[in-house]
């Protein structure tokens, strides 16, 4: 009996170890909304890449771009759910899941594309992810999204007054809609794929969006007059399910984040260089830009959007603060 036991025993030991051998082979399916050849589309193929390499073919990672897998928000909700493993997510589209990602969507919070920067990686960022994790969410790095200015087939955009009364589609999102009525504009929330015949029948005046998407979609063409406000920063993440990110060790952990952080710094030198080479070639086809030179008009104006904001989410009103005084 002794014996039978023994080899009972031996063969449950036999069996576990098998199975520990099994899982820690891990092969992951990944979610990204780009197509080929954009930046985040390179800087993720390089993260797959990295993670094979660095953990010894451990961890596999399959990423489906083109959002093959879905759109934005049932991608979102697949991550949370451990249906998709890995993801790089928008800020923006973030927001009505997680309140501290919401932050990041307030119009001029941040000052210029290097203050983002500094924000993310102190404790405001820290606050951003943790927000993140308590929904199902591990933020490995932060990715550039870019920034978002004005453009219209009207004038330049100098100062809010030049906003009044003009028609500007904007993303579906309360706070951005509040953004252009505190200018006194009219947001007119559309798909993004109406918006180059809107501005060229001219259902919009204007719209608002980073240098590629501008050149990209030759809206260039018929709304000439670009003007770099920067109102909006929104930064993007490069995610994993919480529950997958619990089961791994320390070492398969640091070799995700350690990927992770050399394809952000990847796809922001990318990005750069496409927003680069999109502002060179709309000027080149005759779009007009303009520097804002003052934005605290702009800024000020901003008030009443805060103000419901924080009147709304009062928890959030020391990250809001935490970020406008980062320097």
């Amino acid at each position: 009996m002794k014996k039978l036991i023994r080899v009972a025993l031996a063969l449950c030991v036999l069996v576990m170890a098998l199975g520990l051998a099994v899982s820690a082979q891990a092969e992951w399916r990944g979610w990204n909304i780009h197509v080929e050849g954009y930046p985040n589309t390179v800087a993720l193929d390089k993260f797959v890449e990295l993670v094979a390499e660095k953990s010894g073919g451990e961890l596999e990672i399959t990423m489906y771009h083109s959002a093959t897998l879905g759109n934005q928000s049932d991608a979102i909700e697949q991550v949370r759910a451990g249906a998709l493993e890995i993801a790089n997510f928008s800020l923006g589209p973030l927001g009505p899941v997680v309140p501290e990602a919401n932050v990041v969507s307030l119009p001029f919070i941040f000052k210029d594309t290097d203050h983002v920067w500094r924000v993310l990686d102190g404790e405001a960022g820290d606050m951003i992810k943790a927000g993140c994790e308590a929904k199902g969410l591990v933020v490995l790095s932060w990715f550039d999204g870019g920034a978002r200015s004005f453009y219209n087939s009207q004038g330049p955009i100098m100062t809010p007054a030049d906003v009044v009364g003009m028609k500007i589609r904007v993303m579906n999102n309360d706070l951005y809609s509040g953004m252009i009525s505190a200018l006194g504009g009219n947001p007119s929330p559309m798909a993004f794929s109406e918006v180059y015949q809107s501005l060229k029948t001219g259902v919009v005046d204007g719209a608002e969006n980073n240098w590629p998407s501008y050149e990209s979609t030759g809206h260039y063409e018929v709304a000439p007059y670009y003007s770099i406000s920067q109102h909006l920063i929104i930064p993007e993440i490069l995610c994993i399910n919480a529950d997958v990110w619990n089961t791994l060790s320390e070492d398969q952990q640091a070799i995700l984040v350690e990927a992770a952080e050399e394809a952000a710094m990847l796809q922001r030198q990318l990005w750069k260089e496409r927003s680069e080479a999109s502002r060179a070639m709309v000027t080149e086809n005759g779009a007009m830009i303009n520097e804002i030179p003052e934005k605290s008009a702009f800024q000020d104006a901003m008030a009443p959007v805060y103000e419901g904001f924080l009147a709304d989410n009062p928890d959030l009103r020391p990250l809001v603060e935490m970020i406008q005084n980062t320097p």
